[in-house]
């Protein structure tokens, strides 16, 4: 089989919900970090075949990819599509590409999300065709809750990890260690590969440079965390263990491998295999552990083999559930997980914006396995009603 190799990957900083990056729609967002990475991989916008960029509230706008591809300065004659499988999309996308370079359709391609939460207007679904009488609903559809069952995601995560006898103080503990974990990377300068400088106009004039993530807050502690109040009456989920609604985009070049040795372009990891599974829909917090799984069982690998692994927080509750079912429940097995999971934070403090976080994993999964001079990296997360995704990569002989 055709092998696959990430030879470039780079993303914005993420924002805050109604911060400094929220004046910018998908496609600005998309096409500047489709851009960087060309420049980084000294490609030509001509050399690329596909692009699939993962979109999950694309709000009021349409054909985003199509719309960051030309943005980028890519020729009109590439193909481009936007992929909605909610926080597995960007990931999905990855796969798509490695699909189509694996089936030999394609030798070049980019994979990566853009989310922009901040420019999710209210919807007035009854308002085409108008009532005789009586009130319209507005309906927010940051009020994120599954479209399926209707119950909100906090709950559901909250429910589960419940089960696993997970409290909220652990769920906050792990929040904490996520800021702690972000500052020591940042200040080590760990962050500088994948992060790329975006030069924000301000209304006087003036240009700010956004160069780390606005979610992080390094005055986070358990008191301050221990005082929120969970939210949509779930029984353990609080804004403080929980990412906010963010904003970001994320890029990444695969390559067929000898495509990438003939341009002398050295891989910053190969991929080795990818899962799609879908489960209940209310079991979010441990479907990235059946995703792992499947994705193992695909590469012919063993869980004792992936020296890293990147399990998303979408609430604290997925990689404190997933690392339990992972385990088998024995708690020497869990916190030897939980030692090579998220070792430099995640999206807890780094943020999520829901079609560009999955690219983020596995790219900080990639620098990191580099930095430590290689091994096998795991990245997982949940998604949507029930769906989950996981990628395998090899950085290094």
């Amino acid at each position: 089989m055709t092998n696959v190799v990430v030879v470039g990957a780079v993303r914005t900083p993420f924002g805050n919900f109604g911060g400094v990056l929220k004046d910018l729609t998908l496609p600005e967002l998309g096409a500047k970090a489709l851009r960087c990475v060309l420049e980084r991989c000294r490609l030509s916008p001509q050399d690329v075949e596909e692009i699939a960029l993962g979109v999950n509230f694309p709000g009021a706008d349409r054909s985003i990819a199509r719309q960051a591809m030309l943005q980028a300065g890519i020729p009109e004659e590439k193909v481009a599509y936007s992929v909605d499988r909610a926080c597995c999309s960007s990931m999905a996308a990855i796969n798509l590409i490695g699909r189509a370079i694996r089936c030999e359709d394609i030798r070049i391609g980019l994979a990566g999300g853009s989310e922009n939460l901040s420019q999710v207007p209210y919807f007035l679904p009854q308002a085409r065709w108008g009532n005789r009488l009586g009130d319209f609903t507005v309906k927010d559809q940051l009020v994120i809750s599954c479209p399926h069952t209707g119950v909100p995601r906090a709950v559901q995560a909250g429910n589960e990890a419940m089960e696993y006898g997970i409290d909220r103080e652990q769920q906050d503990r792990w929040a904490q260690r996520s800021h702690q974990k972000y500052f020591e990377a940042l200040d080590a300068g760990k962050l500088k590969e994948e992060i790329i400088p975006l030069p924000i106009s301000q209304k006087d004039g003036s240009v700010f440079s956004l160069e780390q993530d606005e979610p992080a807050r390094r005055d986070s502690s358990l008191e301050k965390l221990a005082r929120l109040k969970t939210v949509y009456g779930s029984p353990t989920v609080t804004p403080g263990n929980a990412p906010g609604l963010n904003t970001g985009a994320s890029a990444m070049v695969l390559m067929e491998e000898g495509e990438a040795r003939s341009r002398n372009l050295e891989p910053l990891a190969r991929y080795v295999a990818g899962a799609m599974v879908s489960g209940h829909p209310h079991k979010l917090a441990s479907i990235p552990a059946v995703a792992a799984q499947a994705a193992l069982k695909k590469a012919g690998l063993k869980l004792d083999q992936i020296d890293l692994l990147e399990i998303n927080e979408a609430f604290a509750a997925m990689p404190l559930v997933s690392t339990h079912v992972l385990g088998c429940g024995d708690p020497a097995r869990i916190e030897a997980l939980r030692q090579r999971t998220n070792v430099n934070g995640g999206a807890i403090a780094i943020g999520h914006p829901t079609g560009a976080t999955a690219a983020r994993l596995v790219m900080t999964l990639a620098y990191e396995l580099r930095r430590r001079g290689g091994g096998y990296g795991l990245a997982t997360l949940c998604g949507g009603i029930g769906e989950g995704e996981a990628i395998i990569i090899k950085v290094g002989e």
